[in-house]
């Protein structure tokens, strides 16, 4: 193991690399590096790009417009902010967070509210991450402990924290059996399909 002292004696002799502060060209190449490696909104691009020219500055004589690349990046569908929330709705949910939990997720990202309302879970999917997340964590009839009240609580909070409402927190921990939520998950997708028609 190196010691830090032994780090900082071999450091001694190396130059620090200089940062160049960015023009619009650099700024633009920050930005079509960043779309190419991760999924992202427009306005987390945007975000990323004002913390680079805060970390870098600008150079001399540059008027730098982020703006401008991040709208030519969306125009090229680059950057798609509803392909961006899709991916991430599914893959919250995938992992057992609630529609609560999802919103604010796709919130933070800048993905408009519109889009945030179109969407979100429907009642089957918000359902399904409930008892996705209770088979995850061990919950309900999924617990290899029997369940107290402390217990109960704990993993309806628990539940909660994860963006589900609840009813259907307190429903998925009281559930007897895996059979009842299984019947939970049907009837939300029969009433799903009598709605679209």
């Amino acid at each position: 193991m190196v010691s830090n002292e032994t780090k900082m004696r071999q450091n001694r002799g190396r130059k620090r690399r200089t940062v160049r502060p960015l023009d619009q060209t650099g700024l633009r190449d920050l930005a079509l590096s960043y779309a190419a490696r991760y999924a992202t909104s427009a306005s987390k691009l945007q975000a990323y790009l004002a913390r680079k020219i805060r970390e870098r500055g600008v150079a001399e004589g540059e008027e730098l417009d982020p703006q401008a690349i991040v709208e030519r990046l969306v125009e090229l569908q680059y950057v798609d902010d509803e392909a961006y929330a899709r991916a991430r709705s599914s893959s919250l949910l995938r992992r057992g967070y609630g529609a609560r939990r999802v919103e604010e997720n796709l919130r933070q990202a800048g993905i408009a509210s519109d889009l945030r309302e179109d969407i979100a879970p429907n009642a089957y999917l918000a359902r399904e991450a409930a008892v996705r997340l209770a088979q995850k964590r061990g919950f309900g009839p999924f617990a290899k402990l029997a369940l107290d009240d402390a217990r109960r609580q704990k993993q309806i909070a628990a539940m909660a924290r994860a963006g589900h409402d609840f009813a259907a927190a307190r429903f998925v921990v009281e559930a007897t059996s895996e059979e009842q939520l299984t019947q939970w998950l049907a009837e939300a997708a029969d009433e799903q399909e009598d709605n679209q028609w």
